[in-house]
């Protein structure tokens, strides 16, 4: 192909990219934003309360990214539907995959309600289980309107009708601020909650961008050709197995990596509260690095899935391909700026020269996983376009928790590699799982693309 009209190409796939993901990023960034927002106003009570938050988060996050790794199923089926054409088979699937987000949120829901036997398991100070909890239990309370947000979500992505989630999650962002002084100062009569009224405001918030979006999806013109509130179906296992045959191998994936940050912060949480205090700080900023390319990654799903959807295998392969690019050029910005400016940005979060001093040490690690991190998200992203989730997640499985905790753990709390180094050895082995993930992934990736272009040419 001559280089003039194959840039002019990758302008063109780029722009797509951009205007699908701009939106995603910016809504992710507000939902992390959220968490930074409550790590902040919690710290300014208390080193209890920080780290009651901090282990709340290292246990709901995880559920949470579970339950919606599930859900996510939902969009390059909806994205395959519509590059296809086929805009009458839509509504039906998204009604059966709202009975989907019913169950998975109630059963999260659930689970995190019952979580205290997980903080005994892992050793915590008993001084903060009951603060734990009672923000655990509160944010419970939100997921089931969450579940059914998420899929709504998913359709709305699925179109490649992003805007509605970036407005949400930034009224959503401004509505948490007021919210969490209303219940951790105990203004409006109510008596001071600390790091536990995090959660009440995070419960009511999810409530709100549900409704938000239910308005949205009724009334917006672009949706009214799926008709998906144009009548009542009960659940159809036979539409909803699919769709959960697709998702879980997605949200075990998504879980496998996000519960490794989570187990570190409760091997970490027996340490004491400075220390815990200084992993959260580092791993929420790196959360909300991370936002971006797992946005882009998040918009790479509906460009492949549409590409499939009109048949054309070549283009879905282009697409991932500029995705990859674009989230490596994001990756070494990013890790640049992390290793200049890392003092600063830990004293944003807390006035502790001590937390200070680890935070900013944790940092390091997190700008050295940004290209395999930027990597590894991508591909993922890629293949859940290509509807190729199990291979997907028994890669993850292998590396996180195969290869990157037993590494972590071994140079964070044994001997066996000399002395122990606490939190700097767990997130060493952070670097060293997301890297061999990013390889596998990316081979996986390269795999179904060629696959997809094979099986094109012999339909031919």
């Amino acid at each position: 192909m001559p280089v003039e009209p194959r840039l002019q190409r990758v302008r063109t796939e780029l722009r797509g990219l951009l205007l699908l993901a701009t939106p995603i990023i910016i809504a992710q960034l507000a939902h992390t934003a959220m968490g930074f927002v409550d790590t902040v106003m919690a710290g300014r009570v208390g080193p209890r309360d920080l780290a009651a938050v901090a282990l709340g988060n290292s246990i709901w996050v995880p559920v949470f990214l579970l339950m919606t790794g599930i859900l996510l199923a939902t969009t390059p089926k909806v994205a395959q539907r519509f590059g296809a054409g086929e805009q009458a088979a839509i509504g039906p699937l998204v009604r059966q995959a709202l009975w989907l987000a019913l169950a998975v949120g109630g059963a999260a829901a659930a689970l995190l309600w019952n979580a205290e036997a997980i903080l005994h398991l892992m050793g915590i100070e008993p001084k903060l289980i009951p603060p734990t909890m009672g923000y655990l239990r509160a944010v419970a309370c939100g997921f089931p309107a969450v579940a059914l947000f998420h899929v709504l979500r998913c359709y709305s992505d699925g179109l490649g009708h992003t805007r509605p989630t970036m407005v949400l999650g930034l009224i959503g962002l401004v509505l948490n601020i007021p919210l969490n002084y209303i219940f951790i100062y105990g203004k409006l009569g109510l008596p001071a909650m600390g790091g536990v009224g995090c959660g009440w405001a995070t419960a009511l918030v999810m409530a709100f961008m549900l409704l938000g979006m239910l308005w949205w999806v009724k009334w917006a013109p672009y949706y009214q050709t799926s008709q998906l509130f144009e009548r009542f179906e009960r659940p159809q296992w036979p539409v909803i197995r699919p769709l959960l045959a697709l998702g879980l191998p997605m949200g075990i994936a998504v879980f496998a990596e996000s519960s490794i940050f989570a187990v570190i912060a409760l091997l970490i949480g027996g340490l004491g509260a400075t220390v815990v205090a200084g992993h959260q700080i580092a791993l929420n900023f790196s959360s909300m690095v991370f936002m971006i390319p797992y946005s882009l990654g998040m918009a790479v799903t509906v460009r492949v899935g549409q590409a499939l959807g009109r048949r054309d295998p070549r283009g879905a392969r282009f697409a991932a391909g500029v995705g990859m690019a674009s989230a490596l050029t994001y990756a070494c910005l990013s890790a640049s700026l992390i290793l200049l400016l890392r003092e600063q940005i830990v004293q944003i979060y807390s006035p502790d020269p001590a937390v200070i001093a680890l935070a900013a040490g944790l940092i390091v690690y997190a700008a050295l996983f940004q290209l395999s991190d930027a990597v590894q998200v991508t591909a993922a992203g890629a293949l859940r376009g290509y509807q190729d989730t199990r291979v997907t997640m028994l890669l993850t499985l292998f590396a996180y928790w195969g290869i990157g905790l037993p590494v972590g753990y071994s140079l964070g709390l044994t001997d066996w590699f000399g002395e122990p180094s606490g939190p700097r050895g767990l997130w060493q082995g952070l670097v060293v799982g997301l890297t061999c993930a990013a390889i596998m992934l990316a081979l996986r990736l390269s795999s179904s693309a060629r696959r997809h272009i094979r099986a094109a040419k012999l339909g031919q």
